[in-house]
């Protein structure tokens, strides 16, 4: 198994795809913070100014709420990037043909998928970081700016960073198991963007507006990254609520183990070559 570890570990950091998408992540997570905070904090005055009281519009946070939402965005919308490297992890190998070799030297494909699930955790960690460092930068310094409190000193604020981090990591988890289901490099990446950016927002929303099915919504993949950072921009604007955060990771490794088990029934099983 370390042998195995090993060279997973050697083909990922032979690639740039771990640090190119910690880079994107970063860059993209202090522009959407910087525009919603800025977004909230205007629509706050805006909402002061007219004698609209916090709470009482679905669109207009108090200063607490304003900060959680925008500290915990890397969760709401970026967990896409760790998802992508956790799915190239398995799909670059197809795609370059080195898949083969790899089992040659392996044949063992239930430890060689627990290395690619175990050897992508540093990485998703390095993701992860610079995600929710950028989100918190970006964030932080447009609250500041702006003269609204960051309440970067408030432990359950504080709380919800190191949480999303968590959140973070464990997506990059369901990416393995998922790319080892589809093994298409380009599909794998459109699908896994086209579901976490429009399939499933729209999906809780529409959800979540019934009684019968509000419950489903708490449990799809984005709802339960969500949950294990313990706040959102869906709760704090009252679209949705969010399972416990215990139950978020639960709900998000059954995802991870369910993608890999299917993975290693069908693609990890027949013959490949």
């Amino acid at each position: 198994m370390i042998a195995a570890l090993r060279t997973e570990v050697r083909k990922i950091t032979t690639t740039r795809a771990w640090w190119i998408n910690a880079s994107v992540m970063f860059a993209y997570m202090v522009v959407m913070a910087g525009i919603m905070a800025a977004s909230f904090a205007v629509s706050r005055r805006a909402a002061d100014e007219a004698g609209v009281a916090p709470g009482s519009d679905s669109f207009v946070l108090d200063p607490q709420s304003t900060a959680s939402s925008v500290y915990t965005l890397a969760v709401a919308l970026g967990y896409i990037f760790p998802a992508v490297l956790g799915a190239l992890v398995v799909t670059t190998e197809f795609r370059h043909r080195t898949i083969t070799p790899t089992l040659l030297a392996e044949p063992r494909r239930t430890r060689v998928l627990a290395a690619k699930l175990l050897a992508v955790l540093p990485f998703a960690l390095v993701v992860a970081l610079a995600g929710v460092l950028g989100t918190v930068l970006g964030g932080a310094v447009t609250l500041a700016a702006l003269g609204e409190p960051t309440f970067l000193a408030d432990p359950q604020i504080q709380r919800t960073i190191a949480l999303s981090v968590v959140a973070l990591v464990v997506w990059s988890l369901v990416g393995v198991g998922f790319g080892s289901v589809l093994t298409n490099q380009v599909a794998a990446i459109v699908v896994l963007l086209v579901f976490t950016q429009f399939v499933e927002p729209l999906l809780r929303i529409l959800l979540a507006q019934f009684d019968a099915t509000e419950m489903i919504s708490k449990f799809l993949p984005g709802a339960a990254g969500e949950a294990i950072a313990g706040s959102s921009l869906y709760v704090s604007s009252g679209l949705a609520e969010l399972l416990a955060p215990w139950q978020g990771v639960l709900v998000l490794l059954a995802y991870a183990v369910v993608f890999t088990a299917i993975g290693r029934l069908t693609t990890f099983r027949r013959d490949i070559g």
